[in-house]
């Protein structure tokens, strides 16, 4: 994978956790309990895709102007989009994704919510 920074960068965003679900091979993101960011393995434990929540207009022109950002696998296709760990989608961009998909997340928790997350 491309992306050696990712886990770092998704860590150090506040209220971060992650797990491993087995039945799905999935390395998950959260905040609070809400799943914003997986990185999908294959059988052999290699990374297969980054999947991440985005607005539906935003992942459709991201799909549009890269070929190795994908709807998302195993998900909701209208508000989820998947990376291909070894395509060609810059840093940077990958980057905004991880970000927009941390923020749309976040904030539909309560307020309240928001502050205890954010500590």
């Amino acid at each position: 994978m491309r992306y050696d920074w990712l886990d770092a960068y998704l860590m150090s965003k506040k209220g971060v956790t992650k797990d491993f679900k087995a039945e799905w091979n999935w390395i998950r993101y959260q905040i609070g309990d809400k799943l914003f960011t997986a990185l999908c393995l294959d059988s052999n434990d290699n990374p297969k895709y980054i999947t991440m929540k985005l607005e539906p207009a935003d992942g459709a022109l991201l799909r549009e102007q890269y070929k190795d950002i994908l709807p998302g696998y195993y998900m909701n296709k209208m508000h989820w989009n998947s990376v291909r760990p070894d395509g060609d989608v810059p840093d940077e961009v990958l980057k905004e994704m991880l970000d927009a998909s941390y923020a749309l997340v976040l904030n539909g928790f309560s307020k309240k919510k928001q502050s205890e997350i954010l500590g």
